[in-house]
């Protein structure tokens, strides 16, 4: 097997893009696409799971990842109206959305040509993925790519101030769909702050309530069943303000305990739709969004529309940069064969 990538980090998150050595993946879009990688669709014609998921464990265990890895499949979008589709995987499966592949798919598709931008200015990169259309717009300044914002499908509200008892305690829960469904909640509520520290701590509660959300019709998608439960848990510090921003600090755990080491592109998104619900945030302020590790972006949501009705819509802005280029191989004597996590 070879397997051909180049690699990004957005905000220290990685994000793995898988150029050559994946098998076709039939379906007319990408979210029947994603359907058929995880086996809930499927025809004589489509691979077997098993053999698109050889090339994701492949690449997201060790020895040549590691259990924080995320990555995604470059598919075709839905019409002529995108420039490219990509499948998001992690160690746990397939998502419906992420924010910071976004982000890193815009900067490559312009670094790498496929996507014609200018000198100075910003350059569009429409992407399809499971969740809809998202759009990257790329920054441009003599030259280079200087940072890339997300602008996400639309975003709302299915609760505010959802009790959840936990093994620290009832906390109140905000639930947003945005893309994926995040569940978030004061680190203080739960006797915990966003520190590294405390990670073990953090990724264990994180994990219990995904899993005490998992029956709550908050967390059902109100159109496509697909999108429904909980993707990921924001725990979030408050910041004294800059200026007129917000500032909040967070780690997102997702899918089974995965840590996300940057502010979380789709989690940022829920975020800015709970605030403008609660009415803490205008169209056009920012949040100012920093990650476990200090890495930082920023915010904001766009004026129309209604978080607790059909949506609005949100931008998150931040950097990628290229980490390296790789051609990974599986030998057929290799014993620890697609590898193993830890």
């Amino acid at each position: 097997m070879d397997v051909r990538t180049v690699d990004y980090h957005t905000a220290g998150e990685p994000f793995r893009i898988v150029l050559d050595g994946v098998p076709a993946i039939p379906g007319d879009t990408v979210a029947e696409r994603r359907a058929i990688a995880i086996g809930a669709g499927g025809s004589a014609t489509a691979p077997r799971p098993s053999e698109l998921d050889t090339v994701r464990q492949l690449l997201v265990r060790e020895p040549r990842g590691h259990a924080g890895m995320y990555g995604g499949f470059l598919v075709p979008p839905d019409d002529d109206e995108a420039h490219l589709g990509v499948l998001f995987w992690h160690k746990d499966g397939y998502s419906t959305a992420c924010g910071h592949g976004t982000i890193a798919l815009g900067a490559w598709a312009v670094d790498s040509g496929l996507v014609a931008a200018p000198e100075d200015g910003v350059a569009r990169v429409r992407i399809d993925v499971p969740s809809g259309r998202v759009t990257a717009l790329v920054h441009r300044a003599d030259g280079r790519t200087t940072g890339v914002t997300f602008r996400n499908v639309p975003s709302r509200v299915s609760a505010l101030k959802l009790p959840v008892t936990t093994s620290r305690g009832t906390v109140e829960v905000a639930v947003a769909h945005s893309g994926a469904c995040y569940a978030s909640v004061p680190a203080a509520a739960l006797g915990l702050a966003v520190e590294p520290r405390l990670l073990p701590e953090l990724t264990a509660v994180g994990r219990e309530i995904r899993e005490l959300l998992a029956d709550s019709e908050a967390v059902a998608h109100p159109t496509d069943a697909r999108l429904s439960g909980v993707y990921g848990v924001v725990l979030y510090d408050e910041l004294p303000s800059v200026g007129r921003w917000l500032n909040q600090r967070n780690v997102t755990v997702f899918a089974d305990g995965q840590i996300d080491r940057s502010p979380c592109g789709s989690g940022t998104s829920a975020r800015l739709t709970v605030l403008a619900a609660e009415g803490r945030l205008a169209p056009g302020q920012e949040l100012r969004h920093e990650s476990v590790i200090g890495t930082v972006f920023t915010g904001r949501v766009l004026a129309g529309g209604d978080p607790l009705g059909e949506g609005v819509v949100t931008e998150v802005t931040g950097t990628a940069h290229r980490t390296g280029e790789h051609a990974f191989v599986l030998e057929p004597a290799d014993e620890l064969g697609t590898g193993f996590l830890l």
